[in-house]
């Protein structure tokens, strides 16, 4: 491999521009995550009523149970920003991975302060999606249970589907039967359907006092069979512990749940990280020879404004060695090998629009990281595929579909980082979240979305104004489509909008994004190669 030269020079006014607009997206960023796990005035309350029950909060109680000094890679951090009047960001849920006797273990914790850990949409959403992504990673689970159940006013929208509550069971349920551990420690209520997530659990630890597990309540036994009981009486600890047998052990202290939970994870018999298999080409990791801070001056503030995908390639791998791909032939698409904290990766990052030899490159390059058994990893920022009458005589929707194909077929693991612009196939063709990246995480001057606003402007409003023929509009009309439709679009494209429902894992800092990466090729080079699939279907 060979050192990326940069172009970039940091003294320039251009870059100090680029750098103040992207620290004042970060700090935003900061912001609404301490928003998230602080929770305004409103919230305090129900923090104080939480400690006043001994209990701990929820960040802190899985710190309680991580290894010590470890990193917790945490996911979704603001599902449901703005959503459902107010709730704070993480939809009462916090997801993530944490170490335990250097075993990675997901984790999925119910945060009792908001809603009373009540089950919303989007904490259903996220509970599925990491389960999710630790079947796909080899992953124990650990449910950290205090739920008052589903929000029962939006019912319909966490009941019935496919991936609602019932498919969180589904899959922890084949999860235990793949002999991925599913442990849990029961901390507060688990009412109705949230009985199902310790009954389906492979063990069940209990803490006397706040542990809950009944299908009915007591209002709800109250109701139905005239019966006024107590909670304790009704599914305490020490019933399920000494009687039912629902629970297999019981706590006195949620701190004493947790040893007795990491005394559980040392008998499961799961691959630590440093007994990886090493399926995956790794080498000595070094740090990126150029600083990634630097990457908040490369990114324009005026996101019209193109960047050089190299530029950031260079401050996210190690030794900023980069391996190119065909570097004379499709540029707006660079393709080449490098190394993230010493493994193997196969980067595919965008130059703007894909053009006809742009798809083919790129589908080649998919081709051969699948037969060398590479992971693969997305760098998304751009318009889409070229349109026009040259590109469609060019044959651009059969090249744009090569790439999408072969990406829907590489079975090798697949991350995929939004650096700027996901909009129209190209958010297919570069492993979109329809396209089953392992990982999917976005910065904060991303936007996703089947067009741009300035494109949304121009397409729907001809269109409308079509419709309309034959009734008189004035300009004063036109203005104000356009301006509907430009706010429209830069509301639904904006980063925060797609975080909180969830079209990604997590918003992040751009510097902390090879530590992220690093991490999750760690949880892929611990497993078993995957199998391969049928074979890629096209050849340049």
């Amino acid at each position: 491999m060979r050192p990326i030269e940069s172009r970039i020079d940091p003294g320039s006014s251009a870059f100090a521009t680029n750098r103040d607009a992207y620290q004042a997206l970060v700090e935003t960023l900061r912001a609404r995550e301490q928003e998230g796990i602080h929770g305004g005035p409103g919230r305090a309350r129900s923090i104080e009523r939480h400690h006043s029950r001994g209990k701990i909060m929820v960040r802190d109680r899985i710190d309680c149970v991580i290894d010590e000094g470890t990193p917790f890679l945490e996911l979704s951090s603001l599902a449901g920003f703005e959503q459902y009047d107010g709730v704070p960001p993480g939809a009462g849920i916090v997801t993530g991975v944490g170490l335990v006797h250097d075993v990675p273990y997901m984790f999925i914790a119910n945060d009792a302060t908001v809603k009373g850990g009540s089950l919303l949409p989007m904490s259903i959403k996220k509970h599925v999606r990491a389960q999710e992504i630790a079947e796909h990673n080899g992953l124990g689970t650990i449910y950290l249970v205090d739920s008052g159940g589903a929000f029962l006013p939006l019912q319909d929208e966490i009941f019935p589907d496919k991936d609602h509550f019932g498919g969180s069971f589904y899959r922890q349920a084949r999860m235990s039967a793949m002999g991925l551990p599913q442990l849990s420690v029961v901390l507060g209520g688990c009412t109705a359907g949230g009985a199902y997530v310790p009954a389906l659990s492979d063990e069940v630890i209990m803490v006397d006092g706040i542990g809950r597990i009944y299908l009915g309540g007591p209002p709800i036994v109250k109701a139905a069979l005239g019966e006024i009981v107590e909670p304790d009486d009704l599914g305490g600890a020490v019933l399920h512990t000494r009687t039912s047998g629902v629970s297999d052990y019981i706590a006195s202290t949620e701190r004493e749940a947790y040893g007795r939970l990491r005394e559980l994870c040392l008998a499961t018999n799961q691959r630590r990280m440093s007994d990886a298999p090493g399926w995956l080409d790794c080498a000595k990791p070094e740090p990126p020879a150029f600083d990634p801070a630097e990457l908040y001056g490369i990114v324009s503030a005026d996101d019209r404004i193109p960047f050089d995908a190299r530029e950031i390639i260079a401050r996210v791998v190690d030794g900023s060695n980069f391996s190119a791909f065909k570097p004379e032939w499709g540029e707006s698409i660079v393709c080449g090998y490098a190394r993230i904290w010493g493994h193997l990766v196969g980067v595919i990052a965008n130059n703007g629009i894909i053009f006809s030899d742009s798809a083919l490159k790129a589908t080649h390059f998919i081709e051969l990281c699948e037969q060398r058994r590479v992971p693969l990893l997305f760098l998304q920022n751009t318009s889409g595929y070229m349109v026009g009458r040259d590109s469609e005589a060019a044959g651009i929707a059969k090249h744009g579909a090569k790439m999408v194909a072969a990406v829907a077929n590489a079975t090798v693991p697949k991350y995929t980082v939004h650096i700027g612009g996901s909009y129209g196939a190209g958010n297919y063709g570069m492993c979109g979240r329809g396209f089953n990246p392992r990982f999917l995480f976005a910065w904060p001057n991303s936007r996703i979305a089947t067009m741009s606003a300035e494109t949304a402007q121009t397409v729907l409003v001809d269109i409308r104004l079509a419709g309309m023929k034959g009734a008189e509009t004035t300009e004063e009309q036109v203005e104000a489509l356009r301006r509907e439709v430009a706010d429209q679009y830069e509301t639904h494209s904006d980063p925060y909008y797609a975080t909180s429902r969830l079209w990604d894992d997590g918003l992040i800092d751009p510097v902390h994004t090879r530590d992220a990466l690093g991490l999750c090729l760690s949880l892929a080079a611990r497993q078993d190669e995957p199998s391969r699939g049928p074979g890629l279907v096209y050849r340049m």
